[in-house]
């Protein structure tokens, strides 16, 4: 139950998940064009449609930048209190955002709270950037990732998720990341933050809030107690 949760908590952060009765197995996601349920621990895979369809990644591609961004971290290449100088590159992109400003100075855990509580772009731009000295070079390293992963049936073409031709992924292979991407457990004490602060003891604060309905039910019950 435990494996179900999180992997709820670490795919649903993009999307919502909905699970019906097992006696409709067949129509668990009627309208999508895509999609896989699997045990995390083996890997068996419990339920499927059009798993190998190619479709646009969108922020599921975040996933990657932070596998990546868990490994750099495990390895010593940075600490959570290094701070990253935005670029006027990240600050520019729109969408789902934090609001960073160009030259604007941001502890990289605060920007990675911002790329997994709120799917932001400028944040996630901002932490390619600092990890790999241009988000041309991290997406290199994204598809190097993803081909030692044998996710065969994707391509990066950003670290945000913004819609590119030639930038796609599967259901299948997005399985293989979610099951990787669990291995480092660190990566449930973001997923799981219903609502946090930026820039808090500052008059430009910016609240981070999850819009993740399992999240914010778990929050609701510890609250409620």
């Amino acid at each position: 139950m435990k494996k179900i949760l999180i992997s709820i908590l670490i795919l649903s952060m993009f999307f919502p998940l909905l699970v019906l009765g097992e006696e409709k197995k067949t129509e668990y996601i009627p309208n999508a064009k895509s999609g896989i349920l699997i045990d995390v621990d083996s890997g068996t895979i419990l339920f499927e449609k059009n798993p190998n369809k190619k479709l646009a990644e969108a922020s599921l591609t975040k996933m990657m930048v932070e596998l990546i961004f868990m490994e750099k971290l495990e390895e010593g290449k940075f600490k959570l209190t290094d701070k990253v100088k935005v670029s006027e590159n990240a600050a520019s992109f729109g969408g789902s955002q934090i609001y960073l400003e160009a030259n604007e100075e941001m502890t990289i855990d605060d920007l990675f709270k911002g790329l997994s509580v709120a799917s932001a772009n400028d944040a996630t731009v901002a932490i390619a950037e600092f990890l790999s000295g241009s988000e041309e070079s991290f997406v290199k390293l994204m598809n190097k990732k993803a081909k030692e992963l044998g996710l065969s049936n994707t391509v990066f073409k950003n670290s945000s998720g913004l819609d590119e031709e030639g930038h796609y992924t599967t259901a299948k292979d997005l399985s293989k990341l979610s099951r990787e991407l669990l291995k480092h457990e660190k990566i449930l004490e973001y997923s799981s933050i219903y609502e946090d602060y930026l820039r808090e003891d500052t008059n430009n604060k910016f609240w981070l809030v999850n819009t993740n309905k399992v999240v914010f039910k778990i929050y609701n019950k510890s609250i409620i107690g």
